[in-house]
């Protein structure tokens, strides 16, 4: 009997040993807990952080993790594609315990950078790649985008509505669907008209795009660009405007009817909260307005109230979850030409919004070759 025990204990030990061995052999990602070690943050942004647009409002969300979690973070502005690995790497070589990517391109980057610190996690903005050590997020924008298309629509007179896009990948061909489906559901008879800059932050492009769409006729100029410019433009020409990434009403007082904004702060305290936790898993995170993502900036007065009162509805919608998160993206939906690409009642796949390729019927523009890829 005592050697049947003895046996027992032998093999319980190999046991135990071959799962420790196991679980050496596939590291995931792991922090010190706060208590005993300072959680270092790093962020990386495609542009400036005093932009009043994209990377302003991601260094918002650093700022807010820092003083609620007292995380020590550090950033890096203006940093383009093409060095996005060094920065990257740099951050990982220094000992941060998080890094945040936080543009489309720095997708491969971050994936390139991660497999060589697996204890290191990398959560990457807009992106579709992940790793054991890498998560993703974004926002549902077209959400806001389509709350305020429906401004547009009752605002103009003119029913030519300008539209400054930046590149024509799925993020911005979506949000201007959206928004082009909010100008429809009030005024079938605008027509959404596209100016590609092909850069994301460049104040005299943005604004030259702006000026030109006014040239055209447009008395109501949106924008996915990282500079108020185009809303500077507008005053200047005596139109209207909706701001994009933050509240742009100080720039355009007299223009700027409302904006779709982000509030970055939910996912980053989402994700240092796990992380501080031991409980961070990579995962893809895309939330709407209903979370807080995203939404709308308060609308200036000369917005009339009944049109005001249109769009809250419409947005207590998201919020009640009384509509899919894809809406507005639900049939009938025809592509500019003619063709049915959702029938009556259908909703569009979060697949088929993440590789959007086409524009909306009342959309006057071309994607230009190679884009929404």
């Amino acid at each position: 009997m005592r050697r049947l025990l003895i046996v027992a204990v032998l093999m319980a030990a190999l046991l135990i040993a071959g799962c420790a061995q196991e679980e050496k052999a596939t590291p995931k990602p792991t922090i010190t807990p706060a208590e005993e070690k300072k959680l270092k943050v790093a962020f990386v942004y495609v542009s400036p952080v005093g932009d009043a647009g994209w990377s302003y409002m991601h260094d918002q969300g650093r700022q807010y993790i820092e003083k609620v979690y007292g995380v020590q973070t550090a950033y890096s502005e203006s940093v383009s594609d093409a060095d996005a690995e060094r920065v990257i790497r740099e951050y990982a070589e220094q000992g941060y315990d998080v890094i945040f990517t936080t543009s489309f391109g720095f997708m491969d980057p971050t994936i390139t950078v991660a497999k060589d610190f697996p204890n290191i996690v990398f959560m990457h903005c807009s992106g579709y790649k992940t790793a054991e050590n890498v998560g993703t997020y974004f926002g549902r924008m077209y959400q806001a985008r389509y709350l305020t298309g429906i401004v547009a629509g009752e605002m103009t007179k003119t029913n030519k509505i300008g539209y400054v896009a930046a590149h024509p990948i799925p993020e911005v061909i979506r949000g201007i669907n959206a928004f082009a489906l909010g100008v429809k559901a009030v005024n079938p008879d605008a027509k959404v008209y596209v100016v590609w800059t092909g850069t994301w932050y460049d104040p005299a492009k943005e604004k030259e795009a702006a000026l030109s769409l006014i040239e055209e006729g447009c008395d109501v100029i949106a924008q996915h660009q990282d500079s108020p410019a185009p809303q500077q433009a507008a005053q200047e020409k005596g139109v209207y405007s909706i701001g994009y990434h933050s509240d742009m009403y100080e720039f355009a007082p007299k223009a700027h009817l409302t904006a779709a904004v982000w509030n970055w702060s939910v996912i980053y305290a989402y994700v240092i909260e796990n992380v501080m936790k031991g409980t961070w898993k990579s995962e893809q995170i895309w939330w709407g307005i209903d979370k807080g993502v995203v939404d709308i900036a308060p609308f200036n007065p000369i917005v009339p109230e009944d049109v005001q009162k249109k769009v809250m509805e419409e947005k207590e919608k998201y919020l009640k979850h009384e509509v899919p998160e894809q809406y507005p993206f639900v049939g009938p939906i025809y592509d500019q030409n003619g063709n049915l690409v959702k029938a009556e009642g259908e909703v569009m796949s979060d697949e088929e919004l993440l590789s959007m390729n086409f524009f909306v019927d009342n959309v006057v523009g071309e994607i230009p070759a190679g884009g929404g890829e």
